[in-house]
């Protein structure tokens, strides 16, 4: 549960953070996804995403982009948000403050963004302080753990349908590790949301 639904501890470390969207009485969620583009997940994500008329916000790896241009403007062709995501999936607190804000900076010359999610959810103060002089940093209610080896497709549907609230900011990822499992699970969850009443929000 500490992992797929954040407690108020962790998400008091990060006041900068936004871990959920304010929706009053309204059924709202919001789908992201992280670590892309990638030719390998992510061009069957957005047909997946396309087939339910759902839109998501995309938090991008700047060298993915770098190498991969073509599909980070087919991601904005089809009506979604981008996120930067740091250049090289850096963790913040395995690095200084200066080393990592150049690292999202370098990510920014490729992706054209005023969100930014930290890789691993972790980064210190002092960097979240300085990041949020420009970006949204852009936390999560829920995370799917759809790249774990030890979670199985049935395992993320479960974890959405149990960990779910309005407003919550939803993680999946269009990743190597995580694409097997989402073709059933990403269906199967944005199904059972639409049958609870949720609709889709963009960040």
């Amino acid at each position: 549960m500490v992992i797929e639904h954040p407690p108020k501890f962790f998400r008091s470390l990060l006041p900068e953070g936004i871990f959920k969207i304010s929706s009053g009485e309204e059924r709202k969620v919001y789908l992201t996804f992280d670590d892309g583009p990638i030719p390998e997940a992510t061009p069957w994500v957005l047909d997946e995403l396309d087939r339910h008329g759902v839109k998501a916000t995309f938090f991008m790896v700047g060298d993915n982009v770098r190498k991969y241009p073509l599909l980070y403007e087919e991601v904005l062709r089809r009506g979604h948000r981008v996120g930067n995501h740091t250049m090289h999936h850096l963790q913040g607190v395995k690095c200084s403050a200066e080393d990592y804000l150049q690292d999202v900076e370098q990510a920014a010359r490729y992706i054209g963004s005023d969100l930014f999610r930290p890789p691993h959810g972790w980064l210190l103060r002092s960097q979240a302080k300085r990041l949020s002089e420009r970006y949204k940093i852009i936390m999560y209610d829920l995370v799917t753990r759809d790249y774990s080896r030890y979670v199985d497709a049935a395992r993320i549907v479960e974890n959405v349908k149990q960990y779910v609230t309005p407003g919550s900011i939803i993680v999946f990822h269009d990743s190597v590790k995580s694409i097997d499992k989402l073709k059933s699970a990403l269906g199967e969850s944005i199904e059972w949301l639409k049958q609870e009443g949720y609709t889709f929000g963009i960040l």
